[in-house]
């Protein structure tokens, strides 16, 4: 059987064309280190890789959100600790202011420390963060948690104008955690020192007034009442650091089970690929030289 020239030719460059496609695959693929270039290359690999590549990003998201409330939530705990010892501190004195063998000089003398502490507590209840916004207003963060009217009687001088709001953040599917508390509650708490810091400085104050002493009590226990519920507030900041830390563990699971899959499915076979692109460079140019011995034969050397 006669094959043509033209049909010898076309046969030989259709055997170059593949052989270099897939030798400029292989050398692309060992270059990224992927085996699939384009998702046609595998299409249901492809699939498999972009539902993978997605639920990383979503469980990495997570992540990061935790991470974020975590430190939120600590740096509320922070400043919750430092009004649960300024109550602390004020507790001492009322105790102390309580006894009715203290003179008028005595019971001036806790005015200073206890103003000092009712500035304190009110000062932490405002605290903002490094954007601004204030922390326990609920979700009113452009507003802050309490509000002092100096024109006020005393005893209602304290308002609490903030809001009950969670802000919720996304650390799981269908999981949400409250980044935030509020003081609501403080403001009580706050008029009840103020009360008393006012009683405690008048020049003829007596250690044995009735008046001083309901005061006193009532002060002593707002004190209880809000050492309790800023105690409260903490600890739910431990149950919910616990709830963190073992969403975080769960995810950082998953997530390495997700790059171990990805890295199944898309990395190249460095050993595999090296033996075909040799195998297939030995095509080549076993191609190119009978190409070229080939063209070069003639009816002229069969008749020699």
């Amino acid at each position: 059987m006669r094959i043509a020239s033209s049909q010898f030719q076309a046969s030989m460059n259709r055997s170059l064309q593949i052989n270099q496609s897939v030798i400029a695959k292989l050398t692309e693929q060992m270059a990224s280190g992927n085996k699939i270039q384009v998702p046609s290359d595998e299409p249901i690999a492809n699939v498999r890789l972009s539902r993978l590549r997605r639920e990383e990003n979503i469980v990495g998201q997570y992540i990061e959100n935790i991470d974020a409330v975590k430190i939120r939530l600590s740096k509320n705990e922070t400043y919750l600790t430092s009004m649960v010892g300024d109550m602390g501190a004020a507790r001492d004195l009322f105790v102390w202011a309580s006894d009715g063998a203290n003179t008028p000089a005595d019971l001036n003398s806790m005015v200073n420390s206890l103003s000092a502490l009712r500035d304190s507590l009110f000062f932490n209840s405002n605290t903002r963060d490094q954007e601004g916004k204030y922390i326990f207003s609920g979700t009113l963060t452009s507003t802050p948690a309490l509000a002092f009217n100096a024109a006020g009687a005393i005893g209602s001088r304290y308002s609490y104008i903030g809001n009950n709001g969670s802000q919720d953040v996304v650390v799981g599917n269908g999981i949400t955690q409250p980044a935030n508390v509020t003081v609501s509650g403080m403001e009580t708490y706050l008029n009840q020192l103020d009360t008393a810091i006012d009683l405690l400085k008048q020049p003829t104050v007596n250690a044995s007034d009735p008046v001083l002493q309901a005061a006193l009590k009532t002060a002593l226990d707002g004190t209880d009442t809000a050492l309790g519920l800023v105690s409260g507030k903490i600890a739910q900041f431990g149950g919910a650091q616990n709830v963190m830390e073992t969403l975080a563990s769960n995810h950082s699971n998953v997530s390495l089970s997700n790059k171990i899959a990805i890295t199944d499915i898309a990395q190249l076979d460095y050993g595999l690929a090296a033996t075909q692109l040799s195998g297939y460079n030995s095509a080549l140019q076993a191609t190119y030289q009978a190409y070229a011995k080939v063209s070069g034969l003639s009816l002229f050397n069969v008749l020699s």
